[in-house]
């Protein structure tokens, strides 16, 4: 049996790192779900406010969603784009 090399533990530990990262996906999703609900809900109640409803949830959705594109970019780069592995 091989010892662990020192890039071998780095590219694991990266692994584990972007699987992690991308748990990050789940809150956005989670919270876009439970916003679109509550506008349409909202619609329901106040048809005339339609456009100021859909205007405050999409912005929320969009903020939301930036969490989601951030964990992903932090997988791709641990994946691809490794900085630790340079350091070797």
């Amino acid at each position: 049996m091989e010892p662990i090399t020192g890039k071998a533990l780095i590219l694991a530990c990266s692994a584990i790192g972007a699987g992690l990262a991308m748990i990050a996906g789940i809150g956005p999703g989670i919270g876009q779900g439970f916003a679109a609900g509550k506008g349409a809900e909202s619609v329901g109640r106040q048809p005339e406010a339609q456009g100021d409803i859909v205007r405050t949830m999409l912005l929320g959705c969009a903020v939301a969603e930036s969490t989601g594109i951030y964990g992903l970019v932090i997988a791709l780069i641990l994946l691809f784009a490794n900085p630790l592995v340079r350091l070797l």
